[in-house]
């Protein structure tokens, strides 16, 4: 159970009135006098994302006036716990079941808290379940959503490449899934040079993690996660700027643990494989070389044009397995490129898909889950920009322009058509303060791939 939650209202929990800004004039109508001078002393209009402390005649809290949208509900909500008096509060109404769920997940994103270098303190207030919430799965998501944070917020000092496979073996044991992990040379031995290749500069081993569960008999569904723990950029070294934020080099990592952690709490109707290479890409002797040549697992040889596009190489051999069992659909996950984050700021992953029935239903799954992905084009003239003289393909492109397709379209190389396979670059990270999502590590696009699935196979 969440904490800052309760189950029951007491005479001192206080009602929460959820208003949008249009029905703000007939709300205020029925309110009494000395409530509606305050507000208008207070110029609250009902604006999303505002709200409203209505004092009682004792000086205590009467009840709050939340201005809400429909397209920012969530958000909106997610600003209340902490500026709030600290207390109890419950909805003043009953509201439908799935705005009561995205309550809850609004308040509980807003008491998150990365605690494990420094105490946070404050008060934080507590909401009383609604009767109508789904508890489990509001709780099921929110701790997804924390993991995911957690994971991305901590450095990689202290998650390495065996910290990172031994969260997948907790939350696997955790619910009784199988999860293998193939460590150093035997990466050789069992045929993932990439990954071998990108990793073995460092001190920590590089490995895979395979995760499994679920009935055979159930429809397969496979995720990817790009996990490099920290990106120096290798020999193509990065700038100290660009080194800063590469702790959440393994975002897409974080996602997929997440996924298929509440996949698996939620025991969808799914034969669930999680495939998550785990790296640090360093410099030493040992450090791959530009123009490098390695052949993958599917028997493709790879030129490296460049060190610092560590995460496709990683990713290609771990794809090339995953689409080897025909899953009915196959998702990655990675901190990719800063090419989509050009193209779409940094709050909105990139959707890149070779299914159009696939990438419709993940859009309008965002959407409804205010977790937003966007559509960009697989562009196939675009593959000459990765020709090679000497190998069947390069790491990086030839030009400067189009980085999140070129690299996109190196993935499908190891995919194919033959699979459904969504690969979604994002960012993983918050760079300012906004309610309910805190500066540092952020979940995205895991709650719209968990719809998703819930809808297609739930």
């Amino acid at each position: 159970m969440l904490s800052h939650f309760s189950t029951r209202a007491t005479k001192t929990t206080r009602p929460i009135y959820l208003i949008q800004q249009n029905d703000f004039a007939a709300f205020v109508k029925k309110k009494s006098k000395t409530a509606q001078k305050w507000s208008k002393t207070k110029g609250f209009v009902g604006r999303a994302g505002t709200h409203l402390v209505v004092p009682a005649r004792d000086g205590t809290v009467a009840e709050i006036w939340l201005g809400v949208d429909e397209q920012t509900f969530l958000w909106d909500v997610a600003m209340l716990p902490t500026r709030l008096p600290q207390g109890a509060y419950r909805l003043a109404e009953d509201i439908p079941a799935d705005d009561a769920d995205r309550v809850c997940l609004g308040w509980a994103f807003g008491t998150y808290r990365f605690t494990r270098y420094k105490e946070r303190t404050g008060r934080v207030a507590t909401l009383v379940w609604p009767k109508n919430a789904d508890k489990a799965e509001v709780t099921r998501l929110a701790s997804a959503t924390f993991l995911a944070r957690d994971l991305v917020n901590t450095p990689a000092g202290d998650l390495g490449p065996a910290e990172l496979a031994a969260a997948a073996q907790g939350i696997a044991k955790e619910h009784k899934a199988k999860c293998t992990v193939i460590v150093g040379d035997q990466l050789l031995a069992k045929n993932y040079p990439t990954i071998h290749m990108v990793g073995r500069a460092a001190d920590k081993e590089p490995r895979l993690v395979d995760l499994t569960w679920g009935d055979k008999n159930h429809p397969k569904v496979t995720l990817v996660g790009k996990g490099v723990v920290f990106d120096s950029g290798g020999l193509d070294l990065k700038g100290a700027s660009g080194m800063l934020l590469m702790k959440k080099d393994m975002g897409g990592a974080a996602m997929t643990l997440a996924l298929a952690q509440a996949i698996m709490d939620a025991k969808l109707p799914v034969r669930l494989r999680a495939l998550v290479p785990c790296v640090e890409n360093a410099v030493s002797g040992d450090a791959m070389r530009p123009l490098d040549i390695v052949r993958t697992r599917k028997g493709i040889t790879v030129e490296v044009g460049n060190t610092d596009a560590e995460g496709r190489l990683i990713l290609c051999d771990a794809l090339a397995e995953a689409v080897s069992e025909k899953p009915e659909l196959v998702i990655d996950f990675a901190t990719l490129t800063g090419a989509a984050r050009v193209a779409l700021g940094t709050e909105v992953p990139a959707l890149f898909c070779n299914d159009d029935n696939l990438a419709a239903d993940f859009m309008d799954a965002g959407v409804a889950v205010d977790d937003p992905v966007w559509r960009m084009p697989l562009v196939k003239a675009y593959r000459r920009h990765l020709e090679s003289p000497i190998a069947d393909i390069s790491n990086v492109a030839s030009g400067r322009y189009g980085g999140a397709i070129t690299a996109a379209l190196f993935l499908q190389e190891f995919v194919g058509n033959d699979v459904p396979w969504a690969h979604i670059d994002l960012m993983a990270y918050n760079l300012d303060e906004r309610p309910g999502r805190p500066k540092g590590g952020e979940a995205m696009a895991i709650r719209a791939a968990y719809a998703l699935l819930k809808k297609r196979y739930g």
